[in-house]
């Protein structure tokens, strides 16, 4: 099948390289000329596991390409996927001007009937707008009537695992108001759909909800297990062992029922605030979802009042080793991390950062450029030079089981603030390091 994908960042490049990778003929089209040319020559500017070397056998083999031509681009496939960024506007909600830009460009060259599917994360109500732009545009052209199908297909991508996300997904959710358009969305995705019917059909505006509802209910859910995280630290309790007793309890099981430094990225933040914007607009109080949003600003601050009051509110001049800058593991992003809000608190205490992260450096040099107060390290151990502290706040593999006599010679003091609980408080005691996790009442009590 030929399909069009409009946008060629996080989500268009994923869902084009993985529906490419089942043989379909797919053509990628962006406005951004500068990031056409890189990816014509193989070049992946994010970092996603397996998406570089699938992106480069696909174009190899003559499945995938890209291109600014807009008109190429709609000519080409029946499929039109609209794949672009919702960022959050000014009052919270999600900002459509790209995903409408998209509509009306289709709509300019329209000759035949497609199906518009709508991928990226959009408000309610969203489809019916961009129907009414292709309707207006092909009026303008004098091709009123022309046909065509608006479908919305949100995407359920977890950044660090999104190509096993898409070949093998939970479900395929599919809203419409026209039967047939779904079908020719089941045929499409018939390759990931073999074993089991993973295909939910929907109307348009239950398609849109259920995107958010996912990302709201998971925020939700880690929010909810960092307030337990702060009733643990204050009566004593170790959050870790809470955190298994719930867990085994198959109506609330293990998946995000990890405390840490709140959530970040370019989804749950966003998400949440557009669905109580949503709710708001229609004159309902999201009390919940407000309560979740807040509670997740303060929790990335929790790792700052740690240091803060550990070192008695004297920071300045002080360097900290920072281990992690992504929002999360096995991803290059940063937009919402924790790691900003620390470092840029840090920084106005007069502090100074050397951090380290596997793969978000040179985004971390995008963001910040040169800067006196930040050093960004080549290694783990670089960064832990001379330092006051070792800050933990992104989880990767490689920070699990690190070697903690050399952590202790590197140090000025063997003090770690663990974000991520990655550590047993018995070793640490062991080890003669002071310890402070996320909602462990134990290791306060020693090191306070």
């Amino acid at each position: 099948m030929k399909i069009t994908i409009f946008g060629s960042g996080y989500v268009g490049l994923v869902t084009g390289a993985c529906l490419a990778e089942v043989g379909n003929d797919v053509l990628c089209v962006d406005v951004d000329q500068e990031k056409v040319a890189g990816l014509q020559q193989g070049k992946v500017l994010i970092h996603e596991p397996g998406l570089e070397p699938m992106i480069k056998s696909n174009m190899d083999a003559g499945r995938l390409a890209f291109t600014n031509d807009a008109a190429e681009a709609v000519e080409h496939g029946m499929f039109q996927f609209i794949a672009v960024g919702t960022p959050s506007d000014e009052d919270g909600s999600a900002d459509l001007k790209y995903v409408l830009e998209v509509a009306r460009t289709i709509g300019t060259h329209l000759n035949e009937y497609k199906v518009i599917v709508d991928k990226s994360t959009v408000p309610v109500g969203t489809a019916d707008k961009v129907r009414a732009v292709l309707e207006q545009t092909l009026e303008e052209r004098g091709m009123g009537g022309m046909g065509f199908d608006v479908v919305s297909n949100p995407e359920f991508l977890k950044e660090g695992d999104a190509i096993d996300d898409f070949m093998k997904p939970d479900r395929i959710v599919i809203g419409t108001d026209n039967h047939d358009a779904a079908e020719h969305l089941r045929a499409l995705y018939a390759p990931f759909n073999r074993n089991h019917d993973r295909m939910i059909e929907m109307d348009l505006r239950s398609a849109e909800l259920t995107k958010y509802a996912a990302n709201a209910m998971l925020a939700t859910k880690i929010t909810f297990m960092n307030e337990l995280a702060n009733i643990a630290e204050k009566v004593g309790a170790d959050i870790e062992q809470v955190r298994v007793g719930i867990g085994s309890d198959q109506r609330i099981g293990y998946s995000f029922i990890y405390p840490g430094v709140g959530y970040g990225g370019s989804c749950f933040p966003k998400d949440v605030k557009a669905l109580e914007h949503t709710a708001g607009q229609q004159g309902y109080q999201a009390k919940l979802l407000q309560a979740v949003d807040r509670v997740n600003d303060a929790q990335k601050r929790g790792l700052f009042q740690k240091i803060q009051r550990h070192f008695n509110g004297n920071l300045e001049g002080r360097v900290f080793a920072l281990w992690g800058l992504a929002f999360k593991p096995n991803t290059d992003d940063m937009r919402e991390a924790p790691s900003r809000v620390l470092m840029e608190e840090l920084w106005a205490a007069g502090a100074r950062v050397q951090a380290y992260d596997p793969e978000a450096r040179r985004e971390a040099r995008r963001i910040y450029g040169e800067r006196d107060d930040l050093v960004i390290c080549s290694s783990s151990e670089d960064a832990l030079e001379n330092a006051d502290a070792l800050v933990i706040v992104t989880e990767w593999k490689q920070f699990r089981a690190p070697d903690f006599e050399l952590i202790k010679g590197r140090l000025q003091q063997p003090v770690i603030f663990d974000g991520r609980n990655l550590y047993d408080l018995e070793l640490m005691e062991t080890e003669g390091i002071t310890y402070y996790g996320i909602g462990r009442g134990a290791s306060v009590a020693r090191s306070e």
